[in-house]
């Protein structure tokens, strides 16, 4: 049996669909695929528990059967690390208790794909960082890197030399094509020279970009005040700060974009109702804007969402949520499955197996 973790360097950098995907293509090789996620750290409260998304996804997706419990052993939330930095959690008892999942859910299965929480350092309050989770589980590893910059590989270096042995390699997810070629002709020899491995280069989908607006609004807990399409993608955020002639001429330079503003800035709203690059008014400080603004708004079916947030944590949140991405659907899974297939060496990252498939 192989067992694959899948970490990164940061957050939000497509560990959900890379894992998913994988265990896909594994199954489409004839293998038994299990899933775990031993420290559960995108959360929300399911049927009176809090229990992170990304596995019930996977049971979905993957269509296995395993307990929740066994899939997510340990809930790694504000409260739970607290509790730990207060003594609460005993090292060695939540050790056992990713053992006794990882047991239940490797039983008859051929592969297991183990995906990390947030990033390779998220445990170590506990001692159960990705790269204790792959010692104490004998995994290989895969780290998922993202490159924007040159000094994105301080991170990826440092990463690669924590985990050792264990790397079976990287993949970088999301690279723009200005970015490709260098990643290709100048950072992967360079690692590759460090006896890195780059297993694979994925290029940025659109397809992948951004959130919808359902979504977002989803995510946010926010109500909608227009009875608009909701389908749009938005990418990117404006704060409406300035004045309405300014911020007009700031917003027809954008695409796919959500302007957060305070329900009291109607000149921002009108600049927004007439940029055709904007998606959504996300209205901050709990305070409706004017009937005619709403009005308008669901003349041009354009979306207005309100919150009660204030403008830098909405923005703070919203700017998260789109980091995510859509990763967490079977259309994006079934995009990052081809990404893989095509960019990505993965019959290195599967490994051998019995049931493999060779025609496959």
């Amino acid at each position: 049996m192989n067992t694959l973790l899948v970490t990164a360097t940061a957050e939000s950098t497509g560990k959900t669909a890379v894992a998913i995907a994988l265990g896909r293509l594994a199954q489409a090789r004839g293998r038994s695929v299990g899933y775990m996620k031993p420290k559960g750290t995108r959360l929300q409260s399911h049927v009176g528990k809090t229990l992170d998304r990304d596995p019930m996804l996977a049971r979905e997706l993957l269509g296995t059967d395993d307990e929740m419990h066994e899939m997510e052993p340990i809930v790694y939330s504000p409260t739970f690390v607290r509790s730990a930095m207060e003594g609460r959690e005993v090292p060695a008892d939540l050790r056992e208790r990713v053992r006794e999942g990882f047991g239940a859910v490797r039983e008859g299965r051929d592969f297991v794909v183990v995906e990390g929480g947030g990033r390779l350092t998220t445990g170590g309050v506990v001692d159960l960082t990705d790269a204790d989770v792959a010692d104490l589980l004998d995994a290989e590893v895969v780290l998922i890197a993202d490159y924007g910059s040159p000094s994105d590989i301080d991170e990826t270096l440092a990463a690669a030399r924590r985990l050792g042995d264990r790397l079976v390699g990287v993949v970088f997810n999301r690279v723009a094509d200005a970015a490709y070629d260098e990643v290709e002709s100048v950072v992967a020899p360079f690692l590759e020279d460090k006896g890195i491995p780059v297993v694979g280069v994925l290029p940025r989908d659109p397809d992948l970009a951004g959130v919808t607006v359902a979504e977002l609004a989803d995510e946010l807990g926010v109500e909608t005040l227009t009875d608009a399409p909701t389908d749009g993608v938005v990418e990117r955020f404006l704060v409406g700060a300035m004045g309405g002639e300014e911020a007009l001429r700031f917003f027809r330079r954008t695409k796919s974009a959500a302007v957060v503003t305070g329900g009291d800035r109607a000149d921002i709203h009108t600049a927004a109702l007439e940029a055709p690059g904007v998606t959504c008014l996300v209205v901050t400080g709990g305070r409706r804007p004017p009937e005619t603004v709403l009005g308008k708004a669901a003349a041009k079916g354009l979306p207005v969402l309100l919150t009660s947030a204030d403008t830098l944590s909405t923005l703070d949140r919203a700017e998260e949520v789109v980091r995510s991405g859509r990763t967490r659907d079977e259309h994006t899974v079934e995009v990052m499955e081809s990404l893989l297939t095509e960019h990505a060496d993965v019959d290195t990252l599967l490994g051998p197996g019995d049931g493999d498939d060779d025609g496959a």
